[in-house]
């Protein structure tokens, strides 16, 4: 079944989506974002993979809202499975999470700032599940290879890798177009997290965002012809979601956002 998902990631036209909110909230928000994701990705016939953080370790205020935590974020997104039949995108932060998250997920995420923690990225993909890694805003395109490396050496080869963004002075990103080829000339399908790209972070005691970027930047991307799939993080009401409010894009901007971004792509076709 993992295998046959990452087949159908890896072969998606014209892309597949990554998308859901940044933390796990309460039920009716999950499950409202996850029916509209479920129903909009069928009719655009595009390969959907639900995400959401059951903790967020990286936050900027230790005030900040972190989750649920493990069994009750596992709980809701097993729910949100058995509801919707949509594989389940988490990241994990110790490997002591791994063995719980791999009854419940199809894709095992390294947040960007773990992305060189050998003993967590082996532990990920010692399940055989697909491993998502997201660079660190530190490292080089090029350092991908030993990330992914990391994985092969468990023989896993599901492998995604992930653009985010690169550090640009104090809090701010910047994203380096070279790095989408680089990236795709390592032989792993390439995802493009646009929304976390657009952040600024920890711009006082939260992170800001500029998420009116999303849409040049998706399609900028895409027309590239490197990038596999689109990493999106959305929301029915960003104001009030209590994790990257500043940069997740509205829900209802999400179909006009896609469309023209298959656009991009069919033309890239010819």
């Amino acid at each position: 079944m993992i295998n046959d998902l990452f087949e159908r990631l890896k072969e998606s036209n014209p892309f597949f989506l990554i998308a859901g909110p940044c933390v796990i909230e309460d039920e009716k928000t999950m499950l409202q974002t996850a029916e509209t994701l479920t129903r909009l990705t069928s009719e655009l016939s595009l390969p959907f993979v639900f995400k959401a953080s059951f903790l967020k370790a990286n936050r900027t205020s230790s005030d900040s809202f972190r989750g649920p935590g493990l069994e009750e974020g596992l709980k809701l997104l097993q729910k949100i499975k058995d509801t919707y039949k949509v594989p389940l995108l988490t990241d994990v932060h110790e490997t002591s999470d791994i063995a719980a998250v791999n009854e419940v997920v199809d894709i095992i995420q390294i947040p960007a700032f773990l992305s060189r923690q050998t003993l967590l990225i082996q532990a990920a993909a010692q399940t055989g599940k697909i491993v998502n890694l997201k660079k660190g805003q530190f490292m080089a395109p090029e350092d991908m290879r030993s990330a992914s490396a990391k994985v092969t050496s468990e023989n896993n080869t599901r492998i995604l890798l992930t653009e985010r963004g690169t550090t640009f002075g104090y809090h701010n990103l910047v994203v380096d177009f070279r790095s989408f080829q680089i990236m795709h000339g390592i032989g792993f399908p390439v995802v493009y997290d646009v929304t976390h790209s657009l952040q600024k972070p920890s711009l006082s005691d939260k992170s800001g965002g500029t998420p009116e970027f999303v849409q040049m930047m998706a399609q900028a991307a895409l027309a590239t012809g490197c990038v596999d799939g689109l990493f999106i993080e959305t929301h029915p009401y960003p104001e009030k979601a209590l994790s990257d409010a500043a940069s997740m894009l509205a829900l209802e901007k999400l179909p006009d956002l896609l469309k023209s971004c298959i656009r991009i792509k069919q033309a890239l076709q010819g």
